[in-house]
Order: C-alpha cells, then sequence, then structure tokens
C-alpha cells in the first residue's frame, strides 16, 4: 500500500502522520527509508546531483516499480547526473523530477507503483 505524502515544508517531510527531518526514498512495499546522500556526495561533492551509484541505490529500493518520482527540493534545486539518467533509461524507469511542494500531489494522485525520492531543503 502506497503511503501517503501529507505535506512538505523546508527540512521535513510528513508521510503518513510520521514526520521526517530528513531527505526519504519511499519504496513500493510503504517503508520509509533515510536517503543515502553520501552516495552522490562522494561524487559530485553535493547532494544536490544524483549519482548513477544513488540511482542504482534506488533502484533496488524500488522492487519491480518502473517509475522513480523525485521531489527535487523545496525549491527544486536536484537534478539528476547524466550518468543516473542513462543508468534508469537502460533499466526502463521513468524519472518524474518536481519540486518536492508540488510532487507530492503527484505521488498522492499516482496510480500504479513507484519509488520516491524526496529531498526536503533547496
Amino acid at each position: 500500500m502506497k503511503p501517503h505524502i501529507d505535506g512538505t515544508r523546508f527540512g521535513s517531510i510528513t508521510v503518513d502522520g510520521t514526520v521526517f527531518n530528513h531527505d526519504v526514498i519511499i519504496r513500493p512495499d510503504g517503508r520509509v527509508k533515510k536517503r543515502k546522500k553520501k552516495l552522490s556526495r562522494a561524487v559530485y561533492g553535493t547532494s544536490h546531483t544524483i549519482s548513477r551509484q544513488e540511482a542504482r541505490y534506488v533502484y533496488k529500493q524500488a522492487a519491480g516499480a518502473d517509475r522513480l518520482i523525485v521531489g527535487s527540493g523545496q525549491d527544486g534545486n536536484v537534478t539528476l547526473s547524466p550518468e543516473a539518467a542513462a543508468y534508469l533509461k537502460r533499466k526502463n524507469c521513468r524519472v518524474r523530477l518536481v519540486p518536492t511542494p508540488k510532487v507530492t500531489n503527484v505521488w498522492n494522485r499516482m496510480k500504479g507503483t513507484a519509488v520516491g525520492l524526496f529531498h526536503v531543503t533547496c
């Protein structure tokens, strides 16, 4: 069962009534996990560019989902590296990258299965 995103504000996201004060991954099975930003930070020095390594990790969390929904931060500062985009394309995983406050509606209305990665600051 896909969890409902209740809302987001700078520095947090609320999923099914639980406030998370860090970036999260929402798995298709409903589990919410802390994002492993260090996978991108090690390559780019920032978590604002998603590396192929992080994309691979998130895809493994997808458990068969064919979509990745990315909340790109309150101001939309997160991007997908070309290597990450190519990796996900090879896996036939569609990506939707939208600022976090707007992507919550996309997530809540979506049909089917997806994995979500939500950046909660900038």
